[in-house]
């Protein structure tokens, strides 16, 4: 935070307090009383006349020990500009020792559930729960909540691995992360050759099109792409080149989707999680993703 907003939060913060003290005091004894007459404010509201009496001693000083226990707070703790506080304490610093003390406290169980192949784990409730709510803090903002995925997120629940569906590809991806690229072959090709490529990729799922632009796409397939995507366009995984022949589209498959992924290309990134998450963490996870895909 900047001196000039520490400051202003500051003079505001105090400007508050000795406001409402002064409101407090200068309120304390209402309005004299002329002998037995009662003293009002002139506020009649639904015909109940509105008395101008002291507050009763025990609310006053509450109001007193509010104040009081607010200042005290403002200088154990920080909330006056960029004052820390005398004990120091900090939001992170509290979320730090909150997470440390649960991994002290589970990680006897996540140790033992380390030590046991996923295949295993996979079918265990418990590791299931910890692993979805694990997906839901970490995956479920790309995948969605269900793991269905969306429009350039991989559904992982189809068993179409652009990767791996093995237990130790599902976590390498998790672990290292992946970073996929298509690269654009619209100069290449050309408008007639992207729309004949298109076209011939679309037959590879059982799609009709024009027969000519099929067999000219035939081609131009193999000549280009069946390098990453094999001759028979079923997809390398260990080059993450997409399997196109089984109608599972990443980015839509549409004919213009799939012009404009061979036109521009596409690049995918698949953030990596061994830095935020500890391995027997990814592990658990790993068996949910893996659940996925099994009976």
């Amino acid at each position: 935070m900047t001196s000039f907003w520490s400051n202003w939060i500051i003079i505001l913060t105090t400007i508050t307090i000795v406001g409402i003290t002064w409101i407090l005091f200068a309120n304390r004894k209402g309005t004299p009383r002329v002998g037995d007459e009662e003293v009002t404010t002139g506020h009649i509201y639904d015909g109940i006349e509105e008395l101008d009496n002291p507050l009763p001693a025990w609310w006053f000083y509450m109001f007193v020990i509010t104040i009081v226990w607010g200042i005290g707070y403002l200088v154990v703790y920080p909330g006056m500009g960029n004052y820390p506080g005398l004990v120091g304490w900090t939001s992170v610093g509290q979320h730090d020792r909150s997470v440390e003390q649960a991994n002290e406290k589970f990680r006897e169980m996540r140790d033992k559930y380390l030590a046991l192949p996923i295949e295993q784990i996979a079918t265990d409730p418990k590791v299931l729960k910890m692993g979805q709510r694990m997906f839901a803090n970490n995956c479920a903002q790309c995948h969605g909540a269900d793991a269905k995925g969306r429009f350039g997120f991989p559904n992982l629940t189809n068993n179409d691995w652009i990767y791996s569906g093995t237990t130790e590809g599902i976590k390498a991806t998790i672990h290292d992360g992946r970073r996929a690229v298509m690269p654009a072959w619209g100069d290449i090709l050309g408008d007639q050759g992207v729309k004949e490529a298109t076209a011939y990729i679309l037959s590879l799922s059982g799609r009709k099109g024009n027969a000519e632009d099929i067999s000219a796409g035939e081609t131009r397939f193999k000549t280009y792409c069946a390098a990453c995507h094999q001759a028979d366009g079923t997809g390398n995984p260990a080059m993450g080149a997409p399997n196109l022949a089984n109608g599972i589209w990443l980015y839509g498959g549409k004919t213009e989707q799939i012009s404009q992924s061979i036109r521009t290309g596409r690049n995918g990134v698949m953030p990596a999680h061994k830095d935020t998450l500890s391995e027997d963490k990814i592990h658990i996870l790993t068996a949910y993703v893996y659940s996925l895909n099994q009976p």
